[in-house]
């Protein structure tokens, strides 16, 4: 593996899990309420361009990382428009399986 690659790689790790801090700060806090729904949402459609790039150029690295960003950033949203309770049931079952 030469020195490309290796970077790469870094920026495909380093980019895929830059979002678990923040999905795990929303389910240890239970609150959204510091996220902002459109940040995400572009995040999300750039990220779907990106697999689209990678399927159109057959490039696996950039569809297997920005399918990982898709569906954290995916879930994120998802939590953004959750209920209050749900908030609290999720941070409490995560946090008996802790």
């Amino acid at each position: 593996m030469d020195f490309i690659q290796i970077l790469g790689f870094s920026a495909a790790l380093l980019t895929t899990a830059a979002n678990i801090p923040q999905a795990y700060k929303i389910i240890r806090d239970k609150s959204t309420k510091d996220i902002s729904a459109l940040t995400y949402s572009m995040l999300l459609s750039g990220l779907i361009l990106w697999i689209v790039y990678g399927i159109k150029t057959d490039d696996l690295p950039v569809i297997l990382a920005n399918s990982i960003s898709a569906l954290i950033s995916t879930i994120i949203l998802v939590l953004k428009f959750t209920s209050k309770k749900n908030l609290e049931n999720l941070h409490d079952s995560v946090s008996k399986t802790s």
